[in-house]
């Protein structure tokens, strides 16, 4: 089941508003529609997940979140009655739902991130708070594969602790180096990201607001770094449909939070698949540095108006002339050549004293190192005949070969 609203199916049908059972990443619909969220009620322990929390967080003055998949978000205000009595700085998270038409917003507005809210006091940020997330199943062999819990790893702040709860069991784990897994396979893509020549822009939702002026910032990104981009509207990417082009050396895919890094454990894709995040951060000169950026898992952070949005410099800035050597080669990689598009030599034609190539295509370039490069054509190197008859029939018995 997918995790956003399908809104293209509901204009299909004519239909005037929608229920959406089961997970959901939250995000905003492309086209305004009234929609109502089910996301069930799963069974919680809560005098387990209490003694996991109280064995886990010492301190009753250390300031903590309690988070939780989303089926489990409504024992969260039950389990922190049990917690207050004796710790003093707990802050319960709520699903993002959208707010019925006509209702007032709350006064403070709460911090919305992750598809959650976060009631923070005046003057609190929410880079001082440990976590507490109460989800996921002992039965599941690779919890990397839960694109929730993921997401809270790689944009909660690195330096405050996180563990989570089986709300069956009660079983506490300390998450610190599931993180550190997850951020340094971040880091390794932002390197191969920087390394490439082609990227592939793969548009994974098209009922996500924004995604347009989303997909034409990485395309923005591409040029300004001196790479060369193809959109590609393949649907949900498998690894046969990416096969198909083996000239990208990146993909990147525009989908939800959810959807984005709900393929990244799979290793059967031949070229990686990144997140828009760490093409920002691979492209724009200007991004903070690894351990100072957060990691975004929605394209919407990136975009103009939001406060995690870092412009790109102009082409005169020093940044872009800055050396940089690849982490995975060894190589200097050189400075892109960028002009803006207003910049009229942009259009204007060079004389050239001789015919010489101006431009290389990535994919002609790609094409000419392999070794079997399809049928050779031979034109001009073979002897002029007249046409003959072939054979006639079928592939199983030709005319000429006779009865056997």
């Amino acid at each position: 089941m997918s995790c956003c609203v399908d809104v293209l199916g509901a204009e299909q049908a004519g239909a005037q508003a929608l229920v959406h059972f089961g997970p959901a990443c939250l995000s905003p619909p492309a086209r305004p529609l009234p929609v109502a969220f089910v996301l069930g009620q799963r069974s919680v322990a809560l005098e387990l997940c209490a003694k996991a929390f109280e064995a886990q967080n010492p301190d009753p003055t250390a300031p903590v979140v309690l988070l939780s998949e989303p089926s489990c978000a409504h024992a969260l205000e039950a389990l922190a009655t049990l917690l207050r009595p004796r710790y003093l700085d707990l802050l319960v998270s709520s699903p993002a739902l959208p707010l019925p038409a006509g209702s007032l917003n709350p006064n403070p507005e709460p911090l919305e991130r992750f598809g959650r809210r976060f009631p923070l006091a005046p003057g609190r940020c929410l880079e001082e708070y440990g976590a507490f997330y109460v989800g996921g199943s002992e039965a599941i062999s690779d919890p990397d594969l839960d694109p929730d819990l993921s997401r809270l790893l790689l944009g909660w702040a690195p330096g405050r602790p996180f563990s989570s709860c089986c709300p069956d069991t009660g079983r506490i784990q300390d998450e610190g180096v599931r993180a550190g897994r997850l951020r340094a396979r971040r880091r390794y893509l932002v390197e191969r990201a920087r390394d490439a020549r082609v990227v592939g822009l793969l548009a994974g939702t098209l009922g996500v607001a924004r995604h347009r002026e989303a997909l034409a910032h990485l395309r923005n990104l591409t040029q300004a770094a001196g790479k060369r981009s193809y959109v590609l509207a393949l649907g949900r990417p498998t690894p046969a449909k990416l096969a198909n082009f083996p000239e990208v050396d990146v993909f990147v895919l525009l989908a939800c939070p959810l959807g984005t890094l709900a393929p990244q454990p799979s290793s059967g894709f031949f070229r990686p698949v990144l997140a828009p995040c760490e093409l920002e951060a691979a492209c724009n000169p200007a991004w903070p540095p690894p351990g100072l950026a957060p990691h975004l898992t929605h394209y919407v952070d990136l975009l103009p108006g939001s406060p995690f949005h870092v412009p790109l410099p102009p082409p005169d800035s020093e940044l872009w002339d800055a050396p940089d050597v690849s982490l995975i080669t060894g190589d200097l990689r050189p400075p892109p050549a960028w002009k803006p598009s207003d910049d009229p030599e942009c259009s204007a034609l060079t004389p050239k004293p001789q015919l010489e190539l101006a431009e290389s295509s990535p994919a002609a370039s790609f094409l000419s190192s392999r070794s079997w490069k399809g049928l050779q054509p031979r034109l001009g190197q073979t002897p002029v005949t007249g046409a003959v008859s072939g054979r006639r029939g079928i592939a199983i018995a030709y005319e000429d070969e006779g009865n056997s």
